[in-house]
């Protein structure tokens, strides 16, 4: 990693804040400083190694998303071992959703040590899970399994995990809305369309038809968004019938 040392130079001072900042964060000494720095630098730097390679924290986000499904899995499967594969699947989704790794981005407030060109009020809020997984792969690199294990036990697993409290949370209330519409063969239909009106930011509408009645109307800021907050007010709706689902 000597090539990513030499592009981080910077004043000793600012080096030491940064190693007692990281260690104070993942609870035990970093060997390799130069892989945490890597780990909270954006791509708008435009930072690249001496072979030309990119140096951001994009590649460190892709390890420890795997990291994290990994640790994730082995705890639910140790855990829940009556668990089917649908079950253990849809349960690790709920813990690594992208919601919840945002939060945990947040409360670490992992932002404050991320350097870029782009003022941080402008970064919406992925930003925050993709740093908590760029250090989780970081912690990977630099310590091995068995650390990064122990940083998402005090981090993920011991202070929000809890099996009965994750088997009532829902992702995704499309999902679940569409699920129970085909259980009960019900004819659902989102209606989307742009609806900017007058403001600058562009935004959608959309009505959701269950058997040509309307049901429920949102409006939000992308089609996706429009489509989740329609399903979770049609959710409630129909939230006894769903719940009573067999």
């Amino acid at each position: 990693m000597k090539f990513i040392r030499n592009i981080f130079n910077s004043r000793p001072d600012k080096g030491r804040d940064f190693f007692l900042e990281v260690k104070k964060l993942i609870g035990f000494t970093p060997l390799d400083l130069s892989i945490y720095k890597m780990a909270f630098t954006h791509r708008s730097l435009n930072l690249k190694n001496s072979t030309g390679v990119a140096v951001n924290y994009e590649r460190l986000e892709f390890l420890g998303d795997a990291m994290l499904d990994a640790v994730i899995s082995k705890y639910l499967y140790d855990k829940v071992p009556q668990g089917d594969e649908g079950y253990l699947t849809k349960m690790r989704s709920k813990i690594v959703s992208r919601e919840h790794l945002n939060e945990l981005g947040k409360e670490l407030d992992l932002i404050k040590l991320l350097k870029s060109r782009i003022p941080k009020a402008n970064f919406g809020n992925n930003v925050h899970g993709n740093l908590f997984e760029a250090l989780v792969g970081a912690i990977f690199l630099d310590r091995g399994y068995n650390d990064c294990k122990s940083f998402i036990d005090q981090n993920v697993i011991i202070p929000h995990v809890d099996i009965e409290t994750l088997e009532s949370k829902v992702i995704s209330y499309k999902s679940l809305f569409i699920e129970w519409c085909q259980k009960e063969k019900k004819i659902f239909n989102y209606n989307v369309y742009e609806d900017t009106g007058n403001e600058d930011i562009r935004h959608f509408s959309v009505k959701l038809y269950i058997d040509d009645k309307i049901i429920a109307k949102a409006r939000a800021t992308s089609k996706k968004k429009a489509e989740e907050k329609v399903s979770k007010r049609a959710f409630f709706v129909f939230q006894n019938q769903i719940n009573d689902k067999p």
